[in-house]
């Protein structure tokens, strides 16, 4: 099975919107419960591509769009690591790392030195990922009932003397 990875299409919306619920129903959050906004999935190219971002989808032949992630503008040395999901009829074949891989890439390419991100303490997988990949942990709040684990990373053109990071 293989996963093409792409840049964003607007005529992704309704397939990115899907796949963003259910990735979150998966994990006990349901849309508009106060621990996510959602107001970007409709404008993902003004929030991401027209603004030193990235939005890319991953899609299986015959199955659609099943993994996404996207990076977006903070400041100038920084960017935001959001939406990364995969389908969870996907999950634990490596799309999430090679969204990471290629969203690592473009941060790099965009010139940021930083990232940072979150997710929940019930998105076991997510912060397994993160872990991976060498991020470390700043805070935690409460917020809609979940705890959301911040994070963040420096980014460096060799990736491989990053992994051996906390979160």
């Amino acid at each position: 099975m293989t996963l093409v990875l792409r840049r964003y299409r607007w005529s992704d919306r309704d397939a990115v919107w899907e796949l963003h619920r259910t990735c979150l129903a998966q994990v006990g959050i349901i849309l508009g419960d106060g621990v996510y906004y959602e107001d970007d999935i409709p404008r993902i190219t003004e929030i991401y591509l027209a603004d030193r971002g990235e939005f890319l989808v991953g899609e299986v032949e015959g199955a659609g769009i099943v993994a996404m992630g996207g990076l977006r503008r903070v400041d100038d040395e920084t960017a935001e690591l959001c939406r990364l999901r995969v389908h969870p009829d996907f999950q634990r074949r490596g799309f999430g790392t090679r969204i990471i891989d290629a969203l690592e890439a473009s941060a790099l390419r965009l010139g940021y030195g930083r990232l940072r991100g979150d997710t929940t303490l019930s998105q076991g997988a997510a912060l397994e990922l993160y872990r991976k990949y060498g991020w470390r942990e700043v805070r935690r709040e409460e917020r809609g009932g979940q705890v959301v684990v911040y994070g963040e990373k420096t980014l460096a053109p060799d990736r491989s003397s990053q992994l051996t990071g906390k979160a």
